[in-house]
């Protein structure tokens, strides 16, 4: 093998395991006869094809059949994770609920939705409770801080009604998919664990003499995750990504709504970068490729 078929073929890293199989040796094969005689770099314009052909073929792939359950439970999943990363900094006062919450993201992370269910009514009426200041369940030391992340307590800038909505939007998703009676796709472990991190860390933060702050590691992983919501639904012309996003946006606008006599300007900014990118992955995929209700 030669420098410069090595190159292509790491180049070719960037498509799917079945697509390499099926097309690798024959892309590398037109790739290697129209290179220059001692070429032994790709140029910088045929690394970059290859490298976004790669990224569009992949999102091509992540969307098989209908888009609405799919986006359905990928909102789902966004929001059972938002929902543990704001128990785990405390779990060493409530281990029990933060592992069910952690056991309703491996279930909904599984497709195992109607396993969810009965976890999300449990950690959702658990987790409200605590939000109100009521006990339920279990009796805990109120309010529930944690000096390495949160000395005022946990849901201390949430009220019970963003909570609530939180879960129950979770719940109503899970429910809609489990009533369709067919299996999901399981979704990527690592990628969904790993957000978890900078969800969870509540670093510098805007406006930090507001009842309301905002959090800049997680208002990063936000925008970040709805920006690639925006290309994925653009490359692959399908909605599925806007309506994971809208599902999520509704979470993040009863959190926001619930702390209205908070509100600034900046506050309404931060809900106009969540909006837009949301909407735009909807209006983006208009002329989707497949059907999306069935």
């Amino acid at each position: 093998m030669t420098r410069l078929e090595r190159r292509y073929r790491r180049l070719l890293l960037a498509y799917p395991v079945g697509y390499r199989r099926a097309h690798g040796d024959e892309l590398v094969d037109i790739l290697l006869d129209t290179a220059e005689p001692g070429q032994r770099s790709p140029d910088v314009r045929e690394a970059a094809g290859l490298l976004l052909g790669g990224l569009r073929t992949r999102v091509e792939h992540a969307a098989p059949g209908l888009a609405w359950p799919d986006g359905l439970h990928l909102g789902v999943t966004a929001l059972a994770v938002a929902n543990l990363a704001a128990l785990l900094p405390f779990v060493a006062a409530i281990p029990l609920w933060t592992a069910l919450s952690a056991l309703t993201v491996l279930a909904v992370l599984l497709g195992r939705v109607r396993l969810a269910l009965p976890l999300l009514l449990l950690t959702g009426a658990k987790a409200t409770a605590v939000a109100a200041g009521a006990q339920l369940f279990d009796h805990v030391l109120m309010p529930i801080t944690s000096d390495a992340q949160s000395p005022s307590g946990l849901f201390a800038t949430t009220g019970p009604a963003a909570v609530a909505t939180s879960y129950a939007l979770a719940f109503a998703g899970s429910l809609a998919l489990a009533a369709r009676g067919r299996p999901l796709k399981a979704r990527s472990w690592g990628w969904w664990w790993l957000a978890i991190v900078p969800a969870i860390w509540t670093g510098p933060v805007l406006m930090n003499d507001s009842n309301f702050p905002i959090s800049l590691p997680r208002l990063a992983l936000e925008l970040g995750l709805l920006v690639l919501a925006v290309c994925a639904a653009r490359m692959a012309r399908d909605p599925r990504w806007g309506m994971a996003a809208l599902v999520y946006l509704l979470s993040a606008t009863a959190m926001i709504a619930e702390n209205s006599s908070y509100l600034t300007v900046r506050h309404l900014a931060y809900w106009a970068v969540l909006a837009l990118p949301s909407v735009a992955a909807v209006l983006v995929s208009r002329d989707h490729r497949g059907p999306v209700l069935r």
